[in-house]
Parts: C-alpha cells; structure tokens; sequence
C-alpha cells in the first residue's frame, strides 16, 4: 500500500495570479536553500504558466530580478524536446529567451538537457550532469529544493506520457522516452527522482485541464493512463497552484487567505 500523500491546492482568480504565486515560490526557496547551504537547486519544466512566471521573475521593476540570489541558483530542467536550443519548442531555449538573458544567473550554473543530441546519449549525458554538479554516489538520486511540474490534457507530466515505456523505469535518473502518440522521443527525469524533491509543485491553468485535472487527484488510481499519479513525493507533501477554472471540478476550496498577490482560497485532500 503506498504512503497516503496529502495534496495542497491553492486556487487563484486570475491564471496572472497563479503565475505570479510561483514566481514568489521560486524566488522564495531559492533564498531559503541560499541562506541555508550556500546554494539552490531548483529544476523547471515547459509550458505556458512558467513561461509567464519566468517573465515576473527577470522584470526588472518587479520584485525578484534584483533581490534573488541568483549566483547561489543551480538551474535544471525536468525534461526536453529532442530539438536544438534555439528551437521554438525547446524548454531550455524558451528559458533562455524569458528569463536566462535578462538576469546575472552564471552561465556555468546552468544545466540543460542536450535536445539536439542521439536521445539515449542526451539522457546519459544528464545523468552525468546530474551525478557529477550533486555528487552523488551509487544509487543515491538528486534532492532539488523545488522541482516544477505541468499537466498535459492526456495527464502528462514532464514526458512521462501515458502507456509509454518511462513510466516503468525506476533505476535510471534520466530516460529517452518514445512518445508513439506524438511520434517523437522526449527527455526526462524519471518519476523516482521527481518524488525526491523537497518540494514538487504543480502549476495548471484553463479549463481545458479541469476534468483531467480532477481524474488525477480525485478519481480511481491507474497511472499507466494518468502517469500524473505517479507524482508521490516520498516528504508526503504535494502541492497544486492553480486558476478557478482548472480547479472547477475539485472538491471546494473554502479556506480563503489573503495576500499581497491577491486572495486564494486553499483546499486539502489525501491521495
């Protein structure tokens, strides 16, 4: 039986709102892990909600530009279109146009997944990376301080699609993972390494991800359709920033906190 997880929502007006509620979260525990061990490891993911994010954090009159410690941040990426940076469809080079050349984060604390390589040789490659900037021994997997998550329509998460072979893999950092229904290869952190966040964080907006959004949390478990389920945090703890109309078919959030972002309203359940 697996370990009961308890699952945060906090639900946002606006999807700007939500935006800017993880903007805060990652300026947040990049100062935390800073002060507390002298750097930050966070890894981030493709889609639109980061993509808005990124853009508040590199703003130079908004609060974070100037204010986070950006030398203490060690970026990497949760996964990867098999494409060049300079791709439109690549999630390193979105990054990179939104927030990488527009704040002093050192080129050398930045670790992207090699898209424009042999698939199966990129995975490795990271998985290198992955070992050699954590030193990590054995079997021994990364610890971010916040690994950022979205949600496809089809209950993706990072490129663990449904009924693909990466779903399966557990002794592995990093795949190569076919993706038939897309016909195509992607890169990605597996879902073991992902659990082993300090924190996981999903960002979802629209309604277009309200009924698979519910399926997920609230409906029968069978990851090999939702690979979504398989984000189990071994801390316990999962948390779900999202807009009224991603959050329309959840059970009701009827705590409401106000903050200087604006009100949400945060609700509780345990999967």
């Amino acid at each position: 039986m697996a370990k009961p997880v308890t699952v945060t929502y906090e639900v946002w007006a606006k999807k700007e709102e939500t935006a800017m509620a993880m903007a805060r979260l990652f300026a947040r525990k990049v100062e935390e892990a800073a002060a507390k061990r002298g750097v930050a490891r966070i890894a981030v993911s493709g889609g639109s909600t980061p993509q808005e994010s990124f853009n508040l954090l590199a703003d130079p009159a908004g609060p974070f530009a100037t204010t986070v410690p950006w030398d203490k941040l060690q970026l990497y990426w949760v996964d990867e279109r098999c494409v060049a940076p300079e791709h439109p469809e690549s999630n390193y080079g979105v990054c990179r146009e939104l927030l990488l050349n527009k704040v002093p984060l050192p080129a050398a604390n930045v670790h992207r997944m090699e898209g424009e390589l042999d698939p199966e040789e990129a995975a490795a490659r990271y998985e290198t990376v992955l070992r050699n900037t954590m030193k990590l021994e054995g079997a021994e997997s990364p610890a971010f301080d916040l690994l950022l998550l979205g949600m496809g329509p089809d209950g993706h998460t990072a490129s663990l699609f449904p009924h693909t072979e990466g779903l399966e893999v557990i002794n592995r950092l990093v795949i190569a993972n076919h993706v038939p229904q897309k016909d195509t290869w992607r890169i990605s952190l597996t879902a073991p390494v992902i659990n082993q966040a300090s924190e996981v964080v999903f960002a979802i907006e629209g309604e277009g991800k309200a009924d698979v959004l519910a399926a997920v949390l609230t409906g029968p478990r069978n990851p090999e359709e939702l690979p979504s389920q398989l984000i189990r945090p071994s801390n316990g703890k999962l948390l779900f920033l999202l807009d009224e109309a991603a959050a329309a078919k959840l059970p009701a959030a009827n705590d409401i906190f106000a903050s200087e972002d604006g009100s949400r309203k945060v609700g509780t359940l345990e999967i």
